[in-house]
């Protein structure tokens, strides 16, 4: 077979599968990341797998992939999990997550040409979670979320107000994670919805304190905490072909 032709379809499979992702679990208990596409990209790795304390699992994208990660935690043989469900299921396959989860959620190679992801807490928060560019990206000279980590590292558990907290599943006053006003309640105003679509009508400052996003803000300013955060949470880095992304379960 002449080299040129097996050169072409090898330089094509590179480009169209093209970002690596790492998922790192640095926690001390197995997680079962959950994976789901945007509508028109695809559940990647059947959407979830089990991952144990301190592993590492690495698999390749769609250059322009856009979709969100997740973990799950207590799962059981059957998929049932006390945090981040998907549906009873270890692979997610397109099914989307229970509330609350920390998300990691990204858009490859936008029409701009830049990589953007983000965590963000809209839907409450299980797990710390650190995403970032690690090798074969390029800055573009934009500050402050040019090629940064965006994560929420504290344990926000432990401080959760009352009325949204999520208890273990076998009683006891352990919390496992930590609803946002919106995922707890969902309402039009909680969730900015409706006639509180804009910054202007959403006025979180109104809000009670203890169902306030400045609860997570304050702990994790690099994560978006409201639908009007996004000045204050969004990442991007330019990317390649090959550019990597860690994603870190527990990255303390």
């Amino acid at each position: 077979m002449d080299f040129k032709f097996v050169l072409f379809f090898v330089q094509l499979a590179a480009v169209s599968r093209a970002h690596l992702i790492r998922i790192k679990n640095n926690c001390s208990f197995t997680v079962w990341p959950g994976i789901q596409g945007d509508p028109e990209h695809e559940h990647l790795q059947n959407g979830g797998f089990s991952l144990d304390a301190y592993k590492t699992h690495t698999f390749n994208t769609p250059r322009n992939w856009a979709g969100r990660i997740w973990g799950r935690t207590n799962c059981d043989s059957q998929g049932k999990c006390e945090t981040g469900d998907c549906g009873n299921k270890i692979h997610c396959s397109g099914a989307g997550v229970v509330p609350p989860a920390t998300l990691a959620e990204m858009k490859f190679t936008r029409s701009d040409g830049l990589d953007f992801y983000q965590v963000s807490m809209l839907q409450g928060y299980n797990l710390p979670i650190r995403m970032m560019p690690t090798r074969y990206f390029t800055y573009t000279k934009k500050g402050k979320y040019d090629c940064k980590p965006a994560e929420c590292v504290p344990d926000l558990n432990s401080e959760c107000p009352f009325e949204l907290a999520v208890g273990a599943a076998g009683g006891g006053s352990d919390v496992v994670a930590c609803h946002s006003a919106c995922s707890q309640f969902n309402t039009d105003a909680y969730c900015c919805l409706g006639a509180y679509n804009s910054q202007s009508t959403c006025k979180i400052s109104s809000w009670p304190q203890k169902y306030n996003p400045a609860y997570f803000k304050n702990a994790c300013p690099n994560a978006r905490c409201h639908a009007f955060d996004a000045s204050t949470s969004s990442f991007t880095c330019r990317g390649n072909a090959i550019t990597k992304y860690d994603i870190i379960f527990c990255p303390y």
